[in-house]
């Protein structure tokens, strides 16, 4: 009897079955824990009750692509792969500032920003005035680790419009001026923006600032703003929000204890 047990433990098959398994439940396991982490209910849920199925689901349409570059700095708007094509085709036939300056857009959203910066350098070249072009570029170079490039592009477009792309480029701006050590300058472009708008990235970033400046109870006010906010928002702008979201969740945690 135990001769056999140990027969059947030690059989090569059950052991490929063993090594096949970890994996795949390793898999299903991360993409649960992320989903409760994210309070994604129906998710966490659906990768419960069905195994694998929800799990690679729930990887396709939700989790792919959340460690982006760009990831919680999306431009406004979404492109598709067909309109890259489209774009390319325009620009071969017309050579047309705005054409390059989507298809930078694109690339932006994508993470390929040495392909984002050329187009918008591109569309500069053929059109040095567009406030969308130069408000792009200032936010690609951001993200590219050039902050003293970008702090000049994004403060004359926050002087010329300080509303432009519904505050993410003064966003950008406070960004560029962190970046740079000009703390007290973008703590006000900071109050700027959650003036007009209550973006999680804002008010985030402004609650970090006082948390380095030691006024706490500002901070707690922006967080639980953010987190109490959250579960009312429409799906997709959840989805966008949600490093952001992540983030608030931890600092409060932190000032708590």
């Amino acid at each position: 009897m135990t001769g056999s047990i140990l027969s059947e433990w030690f059989n090569v098959s059950g052991w490929a079955d063993l090594v096949w398994l970890i994996p795949v439940g390793g898999f299903q396991l991360w993409m649960l824990v992320h989903a409760i982490l994210n309070r994604e209910w129906v998710w966490a849920a659906l990768i419960f009750f069905f195994p694998f199925f929800g799990a690679f689901w729930y990887f396709l349409t939700e989790f792919r692509g959340s460690g982006s570059l760009t990831r919680g700095f999306e431009l406004p708007g979404a492109q598709t792969r067909k309109r890259i094509k489209e774009l390319e085709a325009q620009i071969h036939h017309l050579d047309k500032a705005h054409h390059y300056s989507q298809l930078g857009d694109i690339y932006f959203q994508r993470g390929k920003l040495d392909k984002a910066e050329s187009c918008y350098r591109a569309a500069l070249e053929r059109d040095p005035q567009d406030i969308d072009t130069r408000a792009h570029l200032g936010q690609c170079l951001l993200r590219l680790n050039r902050p003293a490039e970008a702090r000049a592009l994004l403060e004359a477009v926050c002087a010329e419009n300080p509303n432009h792309d519904y505050g993410h480029s003064m966003m950008a701006y406070a960004e560029a001026l962190n970046v740079l050590g000009e703390t007290d300058a973008a703590l006000k472009v900071w109050q700027q923006v959650t003036t007009n708008h209550s973006y999680p990235r804002a008010k985030v970033q402004l609650a970090e600032l006082y948390i380095a400046k030691g006024q706490t109870e500002q901070a707690k006010a922006e967080l639980e703003e953010v987190l109490n906010d959250d579960p009312h928002a429409p799906a997709f702008q959840r989805k966008r929000d949600r490093p952001w979201v992540r983030r608030a969740r931890r600092l409060l945690r932190q000032l708590e204890h």
